[in-house]
């Protein structure tokens, strides 16, 4: 389980980064991104897209990847356990896997590079609100999907009753 923002077991190419939640007696205020600035500083304006997915509690996408797309997520409300799983064959940590909690109570940022299937459980009994960059526009054949089950990855969604 990754529990800091410069832990050295992060797969390669994977930043994260904390953002900063102001917040008042009428709610709070974030910023998802700055033009230029942070980890997607490097996104290119004419195809840089900005998405959202609200999820229920309990549920879980997974897995997929992108083969050229690099994602900057920001959960916004709510927690995510997000998992990573290094598909690329090439990288110092092919076959790595990253587990690691993000949102309201742990407010990061993840940059996941091409070729790191990614996905995430709800935890908790709020809906959450995943807000998305991407370097590029959605291209469907970009696109790579794998069970959330599958048994190559042979990852435990389960609460770990600690």
């Amino acid at each position: 389980m990754i529990s800091s923002v410069s832990s050295k077991d992060l797969i390669d190419g994977v930043v994260l980064s904390p953002f900063p939640i102001f917040p008042d007696d009428r709610g709070y205020f974030l910023e998802v991104h700055r033009i230029g600035a942070g980890p997607a500083a490097g996104f290119p304006a004419a195809t840089t897209q900005i998405s959202a997915s609200l999820s229920y509690p309990g549920c879980i996408k997974a897995f997929h990847y992108h083969l050229r797309q690099t994602d900057y997520w920001t959960p916004v409300k709510g927690l995510l356990q997000v998992v990573l799983v290094d598909l690329r064959l090439d990288s110092g940590t092919f076959g790595a896997r990253n587990t690691l909690y993000a949102g309201g109570l742990r407010p990061w940022q993840i940059l996941i590079p091409p070729g790191v299937a990614h996905g995430y459980k709800v935890i908790g009994k709020e809906d959450s609100m995943l807000v998305y960059l991407t370097d590029r526009f959605y291209d469907p054949g970009d696109e790579g999907r794998i069970p959330y089950n599958d048994s190559s990855i042979q990852y435990d969604w389960e609460t770990q009753w600690k």
